[in-house]
């Protein structure tokens, strides 16, 4: 992100974007109502002469930046990691919708942002060591299942 309102760097890369297109991407990346909280709205500046976002919203502008390009490939590298999980699950549920029908990858330490994909890849020092859907790795009981029952575990002590 830059020093800019939070609109233009949700419209950054487009040409002639609207404020409801704007708002509209902002919506589905889970940050509109942050947004609207601000004084000057969509109208904040952001950075050095302005407002310093949380981790959990810069990720989201950038999701919303992203969606609003409307790209035939996505890359979302961890856009994820800072936000909690019902606002993971709320984003994942637009990104769902939005993504159907073009190419997308999506890099995560979190299994609960990645378990609906196509097919899977568990890295390990930059080798794939198993690949699959979410069931069929976890079938296989090695890594990935591993990695899946200890953040299942980890989120149920969180909710205690």
């Amino acid at each position: 992100l830059f020093s800019d309102t939070i609109g233009e760097n949700i419209a950054f890369g487009t040409k002639n974007a609207t404020q409801e297109e704007i708002e509209e991407a902002a919506e589905k990346a889970q940050v509109r109502d942050n947004i609207l909280e601000f004084d000057k709205k969509f109208e904040t500046i952001l950075g050095e002469r302005g407002i310093t976002l949380s981790g959990g919203q810069k990720q989201r502008t950038a999701i919303a930046r992203a969606l609003i390009r409307d790209p035939k490939i996505i890359i979302l590298d961890d856009s994820l990691s800072a936000v909690d999980t019902k606002t993971e699950e709320a984003i994942l549920q637009h990104l769902r919708k939005e993504l159907k029908g073009r190419t997308t990858l999506m890099i995560s330490h979190r299994i609960s942002t990645i378990k609906d994909a196509d097919i899977i890849y568990y890295l390990e020092d930059g080798t794939v060591v198993e690949q699959g859907t979410h069931e069929e790795l976890l079938e296989k009981e090695g890594r990935y299942s591993v990695m899946y029952n200890k953040q299942l575990i980890e989120q149920e002590l969180a909710e205690i």
